[in-house]
């Protein structure tokens, strides 16, 4: 409460300050100025101290309204009064001319009244213009036969009201848009009941609103004033202009009234306004199936639209299935049973498989006289479907399927809804062909992926069937470094190379003769110095092959140890790539917990003792640590 309160003594001071009358608020009781606004200074010249906690009489702008405070009394009872034609001067002695416009109101035990004072002198002078203006049109249009002639003739309705607001004339356009006989028009007042006028939403007009009323009332011109006349289809919309005439004495003679009929313009604007709609609508949609790759979600967006901007019961998409040749139902919204979503129509085949196979709309308004077997009776029955439309969803020159349509009226519908109607269906089209586009182009992905993964395993156990002895060793050792390469966060695209990497470690022993890798005795320094080899041979190997770059890391590095004594390159701690420390602990691990010809496997306690031994000086410790202190090295 108190917080309203707050806002609305917030709202109240800026209207204050803002007002273009100038405004100030007298105490009844003291008969001094509690507050002025900068209107008020900027009418009278003076400044704000200069007015406030002055008593009126004080002040010599307002001599002429402290001579009238013989009618405050009235406030007692109207709590308003309106001074008119009322005589302040400037701190400069200038006169001006005013209207004054009291208010009384109680705040606590105070008294207040609020005074609002509009300069009026360019208005006089406008007016005395324009009168003078009307009383030499009136004097010329007086003289000339033809007077009546082009009132009768005039495009818009004139109705010419006395000063008690009772009509003495109206042409027939006026009569036209009253829907009044002219000569049931004159004599009726401003305030009839028969006048059925409405504001522009369509709600009742208060008598007090009446164009003729309001100008009686202000004696200023109404400019511009839209209301209609009327009720539901058959409510007329006009343009009102009204404006006073006076005589030479300032009294009010009459009041003209023009009335235009702006039906058209306001259909046009309505028009306009919907096709705004259907624009926003269209790039709504356009965004839905630009930003997701999901069918279901992107059509679900584009049926929401289809029955709120083209006003339709219920509407569904049928997907074509090329390999069974027949329409299915992908998506609908707006239905009472679930009956629909059985649909699977053959191409060509009733209403949708026509508008298929033709690529032509088919629109059929009367659905009890039409036979379709696959709208039967039953699913009409519980829909109370009366009328349809089937558009072909049609993208590069494919039929992708088609956009149903169902109204449960009878309702005309005009070619810019059948418009609106084939460019949601574009929009359908476009939605379906980027999602089989994307679905598509993941599949080749896909198969694309697996192919490279194949073939990888296949290079992987071609190297294996050169030693049996090896058998299994790559898989193993592919498998457990992926799970420990986890444990440093590495991400799945990643992994993937890391697999692939572990797959391929010693794929440069392709490289390497028979009678060297096979050989049963210790090699010679010789031969080992082509065993050594096998790294680089790995990295000619796989270099040339852009996709298997990111892998190399392992099959090059694995082989180089912490404290710089490995090869090709002799690397040292950190020098060394992280993939290639891991991978070199889980290759030891997985080789002696492994039997060879020349021993049998290790106990998992002995191998961890010897890792740990080697941590340091073979492996990164750190590596060693995280291998151990993990479920990785057990069985």
């Amino acid at each position: 409460m108190a917080k309203a309160l707050e806002n609305s003594e917030i709202r109240y001071r800026r209207l204050f300050e803002s007002a273009q009358d100038g405004i100030f608020i007298l105490n009844t009781a003291t008969g001094r100025i509690n507050e002025v606004n900068p209107s008020l200074l900027d009418i009278l010249g003076y400044s704000r101290e200069e007015l406030v906690e002055k008593k009126l009489g004080e002040v010599d702008a307002f001599e002429d309204f402290e001579a009238r405070r013989e009618s405050f009394p009235d406030l007692e009872k109207k709590a308003f009064v309106h001074y008119k034609n009322l005589k302040l001067k400037t701190k400069s002695g200038r006169p001006i001319q005013v209207d004054f416009v009291c208010n009384a109101y109680q705040i606590s035990d105070e008294k207040i009244l609020q005074c609002n004072v509009r300069d009026i002198r360019d208005r006089k002078a406008k007016e005395s213009a324009l009168l003078a203006r009307e009383n030499a049109r009136l004097s010329m249009m007086e003289n000339q036969e033809t007077h009546g002639l082009l009132i009768e003739k005039l495009p818009v309705g004139i109705i010419v009201h006395a000063a008690d607001t009772r009509i003495v004339s109206c042409n027939p356009e006026a009569s036209q848009l009253l829907g009044i006989p002219a000569d049931q028009v004159l004599g009726k007042m401003a305030d009839d009941p028969d006048w059925n006028f409405v504001r522009e939403d369509g709600t009742p007009m208060p008598v007090g609103e009446y164009p003729c009323n309001r100008v009686a009332a202000t004696g200023q011109v109404l400019k511009n004033f839209i209301m209609g006349i009327g009720s539901g289809k058959g409510c007329k919309c006009l343009l009102v202009n009204a404006y006073p005439e006076f005589d030479n004495s300032g009294s009010l003679r009459q009041i003209v009234v023009m009335l235009t009929d702006i039906g058209d313009i306001k259909g046009a604007e309505e028009k306009i306004r919907l096709h705004v709609e259907h624009l926003t609508a269209l790039v709504e949609i356009d965004r839905a199936i630009n930003f997701s790759f999901d069918l279901n979600l992107s059509l679900t967006t584009l049926l929401t639209h289809v029955l709120v901007q083209l006003g339709v019961d219920a509407a569904d998409v049928l997907l074509f299935n090329p390999q069974s040749r027949t329409l299915d139902f992908v998506a609908g919204r707006g239905f009472h049973t679930k009956t629909i979503e059985q649909a699977r129509q053959p191409l060509g085949e009733g209403y949708a498989g026509r508008a298929a196979q033709d690529r032509s709309v088919v629109h059929i308004p009367d659905l009890a006289k039409e036979h379709d077997k696959f709208l039967r009776k039953g699913f009409l029955a519980a829909e109370n479907f009366v009328s349809y439309h089937g558009v072909p969803l049609i993208a590069k020159g494919k039929v992708l399927g088609v956009l149903e349509i169902f109204d449960r009226s009878r309702l005309v519908r005009d070619d810019e809804w059948l418009y609106f109607l084939k460019a949601m269906a574009a929009q359908a089209a476009i939605a379906i062909d980027n999602v089989t586009l994307f679905d598509n182009l993941q599949r080749s992905n896909t198969e694309l992926f697996n192919a490279y993964d194949a073939t990888i395993e296949g290079w992987s156990r071609a190297l294996e069937l050169r030693d049996n002895e090896t058998e299994g060793h790559s898989q193993r050792v592919a498998l457990l470094t992926v799970r420990m390469a986890r444990l440093f966060g590495l991400n799945d695209a990643e992994l993937v190379q890391v697999r692939w990497g572990a797959l391929l470690h010693d794929i440069g022993k392709m490289g390497v003769p028979d009678k060297i890798l096979q050989k049963k005795e210790s090699l010679t320094e010789a031969e080992w110095a082509v065993m050594k080899q096998h790294t680089v041979f790995a990295y000619k190997m796989l270099s040339p092959i852009r996709y298997l770059r990111a892998a190399l890391d392992i099959p090059y590095a694995h082989h180089e140890k912490w404290d710089g004594s490995g090869y090709p390159l002799g690397l040292k701690g950190e020098q060394i790539p992280l993939l290639a420390r891991i991978f070199s602990v889980v290759d030891v691990w997985d080789a002696l917990r492994s039997d060879r010809r020349y021993r049998s496997s290790w106990s998992v306690e002995k191998v961890r003792r010897h890792l740990l031994s080697l941590a340091g000086t073979h492996f990164d410790p750190h590596v060693v640590k995280v291998g151990l202190d993990s479920d990785l090295f057990v069985d």
